[in-house]
């Protein structure tokens, strides 16, 4: 979705969600028009990049202090270090590397050969721990006194080698970035087979590789990884685990910096843990109103019994506004199969019972058949959510990417002879700040009719 700060409330892409569920709609006309609906909200509206905008679990960080010293027992840094006072004043090539017989020696002296040597060149150099100009190298300056910022360069230096064959695995060079996200989505670290599966599916789907690709991979990918793994807790970024890996405290603390630079919700627990004692009233206010980032759900979540937790949020949708319901469906979307009995319990509500029947069926599970009409009432009752944000006039701006047709124009039709109670509100605003002069014009046609209805 749009990076609106409201929370990931304005989701329109919960409309794709229906139409493999609603029994008598009619699917290639109503799958073209809520696909162009929600196209483009999932990507960041900074107007900087294009790129998906993801909410992680918030973590705890380490002090600044046990991370400052951290920094200096990392063994790349160690071997920057020593590798800038071993080289002292010495001649360079014209690349601003070490000639072959010093990069021999210093393999000998150093015990760095090969591309390590290559790293932790460019680290020493880059940090400013040895000096490059025309007469040579030369030492540099000493630490500098903010080693968190000298630390984020260092791992910029090495997530910025991938191109040039870091770990030795083509894979993981491909996906590191992905692997390092996955990692810090888990606090606990995750396993080597499971590191090894994910690797292989981002692979497969990413780079479209064919199965006899794939086949050869499944054979070298684990040895490989486990190579690339030696290379990144070199690094200082992972640590071993019994069966598997996790980030260090430090490379918690550099996954999130990264994940900050690139606009993702990445919070500290500590700025996300007083969301997760209010009760759900108060948590979809907070989120309606943007004073909650998206991930505090996720913490609100697992505090509690998920059961009890959807029986919690129900409640409120079930007497709540579409703006209530449209924090919550984005809650229980992220809920699995221990939350049915409360979704089942939801069947009974009259606000709630079409959107429980979407995600008991989504998740297979027995649920009622929908029809059209519970199809356009789910519509607007997604659409309107806009009524209810601070930043619905800017909220509707988005409406421009909308490629107006005949789908829309149906869409208002059927929106126009909807029982929902918002839909002359949602024909209005469509009426106000829909771009297209006629889909705008439709609208406001059609909620005249509504309201003489």
């Amino acid at each position: 979705m749009a990076n609106s700060g409201n929370g990931g409330i304005f989701d329109l892409g919960e409309l794709r969600s229906l139409i493999d569920e609603l029994g008598g709609v009619s699917g290639e006309e109503r799958e073209a028009l809520l696909a162009e609906m929600a196209g483009g909200h999932d990507e960041c509206d900074c107007g900087d990049c294009g790129s998906e905008v993801l909410s992680f679990p918030p973590v705890e960080v380490a002090s600044a202090a046990e991370l400052a010293e951290a920094v200096l027992s990392v063994p790349l840094v160690s071997d920057a270090r020593r590798l800038a006072v071993w080289t002292g004043a010495r001649e360079v090539t014209e690349e601003g590397m070490l000639f072959p017989a010093d990069a021999a020696e210093a393999g000998r002296e150093l015990g760095l050969t090969g591309e390590r040597l290559r790293l932790v060149w460019i680290v020493a150099v880059n940090s400013g721990l040895l000096r490059i100009d025309r007469a040579g190298a030369s030492p540099g300056r000493a630490l500098p006194p903010d080693l968190m910022e000298f630390w984020d360069g260092v791992v910029m230096d090495v997530l910025d080698r991938t191109d040039e064959g870091l770990t030795g695995s083509a894979v993981a060079d491909e996906h590191l970035t992905e692997m390092l996200a996955t990692i810090y989505a888990t606090s606990d670290g995750i396993t080597y087979a499971a590191l090894v599966e994910g690797m292989l599916q981002a692979h497969e789907i990413g780079c479209e590789a064919r199965a006899p690709e794939m086949r050869r991979l499944r054979e070298e990918l684990p040895a490989e990884l486990d190579v690339a793994l030696d290379l990144l807790r070199y690094c200082g970024l992972f640590e071993r685990t019994a069966d598997g890996v996790r980030l260090t405290p430090l490379g918690v603390w550099a996954v999130r910096q990264d994940l900050l630079r690139e606009g993702h919700d990445a919070p500290l627990l500590s700025e996300v843990a007083g969301f997760a004692e209010l009760s759900a009233a108060e948590l979809v206010d907070a989120m309606l109103s943007g004073e909650a980032p998206s991930s505090a759900p996720m913490l609100w979540v697992e505090r509690r019994v998920p059961e009890d937790a959807a029986r919690e949020l129900i409640k409120v949708a079930a007497s709540g506004t579409a703006g209530q319901r449209g924090v919550i469906g984005t809650v229980l979307e992220e809920m699995g199969p221990e939350a049915e009995p409360a979704l089942r319990e939801a069947l009974a509500e009259p606000t709630m019972w079409r959107h429980a029947a979407v995600w008991l069926g989504v998740r297979d599970l027995d649920a009622p058949v929908l029809t059209e009409d519970d199809g356009t009432w789910l519509a607007v009752d997604t659409l309107a959510t806009l009524l209810h944000l601070p930043d619905a006039q800017e909220a509707m701006g988005e409406f421009e990417a909308l490629e107006a047709g005949d789908e829309l124009l149906r869409l208002v039709e059927e929106v126009s002879r909807s029982s929902h109670p918002d839909a002359i509100a949602v024909l209005e605003l469509l009426g106000s700040h829909h771009p297209d002069t006629a889909i705008a014009k439709a609208a406001r046609k059609a909620a005249m009719k509504a309201r003489s209805r």
